[in-house]
């Protein structure tokens, strides 16, 4: 337990525990090699989340995590501007980045509506959507990519359902299977939309 230690030990692993996915034994690691490191790399790791706290912010037209605004992706001329992704958080910009497939823009929601947290439509960047799609006549379609969970399908529903007067066409990414996995294993949902999101060959 962190009253064992020191003060000053305690309150960090009190602060590292608070981080999401880190649980207590992962926060008294983590605090123990913060410890151990070179007065420099200690400076350094200090000095870089100071940094980042400082000169990261959201991105004026997309809501995406930058350091300049409008962030690179929006100031990129060469990308395209008739399709735009929507999607939960910055994370989610740079997972779909990483296929290098996707050339549109992005708008990022910095959440999901969850009634259950208290979470709704005007809590998240969906105002900005609205005002961008209007504002922005080129968009000829929307790609939902909230996560296959029952808030990201409950805000893609929402978001479809919003946007279906306007004309433009609203898509959502598919979901089963992922590459390598076994069908023994899959659950029944997962299963389900795999079915309903067969192609044909």
């Amino acid at each position: 337990m962190a009253q064992q230690y020191p003060k000053p030990l305690a309150r960090l692993i009190s602060e590292l525990a608070r981080l999401p996915g880190i649980g207590n034994k992962t926060a008294q690691r983590l605090a123990f090699h913060i410890l151990s490191l070179p007065d420099a790399e200690a400076e350094s790791l200090s000095a870089s989340i100071r940094e980042a706290k400082k000169t990261m912010r959201y991105c004026s037209v997309c809501g995406n995590l930058t350091d300049q605004d409008p962030c690179r992706i929006c100031s990129d001329k060469s990308r395209r501007d008739d399709i735009l992704c929507v999607v939960e958080s910055p994370q989610d910009v740079m997972a779909m980045e990483r296929i290098r497939e996707y050339n549109g823009r992005y708008h990022v929601l910095n959440g999901v509506i969850s009634p259950m947290e208290g979470i709704g439509p005007g809590d998240i960047n969906l105002k900005q959507l609205i005002l961008r799609l209007q504002q922005h006549e080129e968009v000829q379609e929307v790609i939902l990519a909230t996560n296959p969970n029952i808030e990201g399908e409950a805000t893609a529903m929402y978001i479809a359902r919003l946007l279906k007067p306007s004309g433009i066409r609203v898509t959502r990414i598919a979901h089963g299977l992922p590459v390598g996995g076994d069908l023994e294993y899959a659950d029944e949902v997962t299963l389900l939309k795999a079915v309903e999101g067969r192609t044909d060959l």
